[in-house]
C-alpha cells in the first residue's frame, strides 16, 4: 500500500493536512497520478480496452443520455496522422492505443430521426456541455482504472487545433465532436515522470462562498513550490507558475487552432443557442 505521507508530499510539495486519515490503494492510485509521455511498444492484452470502456460506462451520465463515445485507434498510419494533428507529440504515435473521446449527440439525433421526432434541443449549448462533461468523466474513470493495472495515460487536447481533420480521419458524423485524445499503454520504465505538485487547497477549496482575494498567499506559496520542483527535475523553466499561466492567456497564441472553436462547432452542426 502507498504511503500517505509520501504521496501527499509529492502531490503538494509539502504535507498539506493531517495524514491520520482513512487510506487505501484506490486513494493512493488517484493521488499518485502522473502524465506518461514515454511508452513501451508492446500491445495491450486482449480485453483491456473493453474493460476500460466498461469503467468509462460506469461513470455518471447526465439524464442517462450517455452522450459520449470513444474511438480506439491502433492502426499505425492513422496514429501517424493523429500525431501530426497533435502538434507532433511523439507519445501519440508511440503509445500502442490512442483514444479519441467524443461529445456524441449524433446518436441521439439519429434516434430522434428514426422515430420521426425533432431534436431542436441539440441546437442549444447546454446539450453540448452535457456531452463534454459526460466524455470527461468517463475518460477519467479510464485513467484511474488504467493506472491501477500498471498502464499509463496522458490527455491530448491538441487535437482540437485540427478538429475538422480529426473528424474526417475518424469519419465523424454531424453532432459528434472530438473533445480530446488520450494515449494509453505501458510506461517506459527508463523514463520516470514525477508527480507534479498542485495548487494548495487554500486556493481551491472554498467553504460556503467563493473567496478570490484570499487565494493570493496560497498562489505565491505555490509559485515557490513549483520553482523548487523545476530545479529538482532539472527542468530549464524560467519564471513561476503564475507567470506561465498569465502569459498563456495574454494573447491568442496559446489557443492556436482552437481560437476558431465556435465556428468549428457550428460546422459540426452545433448552433450553440
Amino acid at each position: 500500500m502507498t504511503n500517505p505521507v509520501e504521496v501527499l508530499r509529492s502531490r503538494y510539495g509539502e504535507i498539506p493536512f493531517d495524514v491520520n486519515i482513512p487510506w487505501n490503494d484506490s486513494i493512493g492510485t488517484i493521488l499518485s497520478h502522473r502524465s506518461v509521455r514515454s511508452y513501451l511498444p508492446e500491445p495491450l492484452p486482449p480485453g483491456i480496452i473493453e474493460l476500460l470502456v466498461a469503467a468509462a460506462q460506469s461513470a455518471p451520465t447526465s439524464a442517462n443520455l450517455q452522450s459520449w463515445s470513444v474511438v480506439a485507434v491502433e492502426d499505425e498510419e492513422r496514429k501517424q496522422e493523429l500525431y501530426r494533428f497533435s502538434n507532433n507529440q511523439a507519445h501519440v504515435k508511440q503509445a500502442p492505443v490512442f483514444l479519441v473521446w467524443l461529445a456524441d449527440l449524433g446518436r441521439l439525433a439519429q434516434i430522434a430521426d428514426s422515430r420521426g421526432l425533432a431534436h431542436v434541443a441539440l441546437e442549444y449549448t447546454e446539450l453540448l456541455v452535457k456531452a463534454i462533461v459526460d466524455a470527461s468523466v468517463a475518460a477519467q474513470n479510464v485513467t484511474v482504472v488504467a493506472e491501477s493495472l500498471g498502464l499509463g495515460t496522458v490527455y491530448i487536447g491538441a487535437i482540437r487545433n485540427h478538429t475538422q481533420e480529426v473528424a474526417t480521419l475518424l469519419n465523424l458524423p454531424p453532432f459528434v465532436f472530438p473533445v480530446f485524445g488520450q494515449c494509453l499503454g505501458f510506461p517506459n520504465p527508463e523514463v520516470q515522470p514525477a508527480v507534479k505538485p498542485r495548487l494548495p487547497q487554500q486556493a481551491i477549496l472554498h467553504r460556503e462562498t467563493y473567496k478570490l482575494a484570499e487565494q493570493e498567499d496560497a498562489i505565491a506559496h505555490y509559485n515557490d513550490i513549483m520553482k523548487q520542483f523545476y530545479t529538482e527535475q532539472k527542468m530549464n523553466v524560467a519564471g513561476d507558475w503564475s507567470e506561465h499561466s498569465a502569459e498563456r492567456i495574454a494573447t491568442l497564441d496559446y489557443l492556436k487552432g482552437c481560437k476558431n472553436l465556435r465556428e468549428t462547432l457550428n460546422n459540426f452542426g452545433f448552433k450553440l443557442l
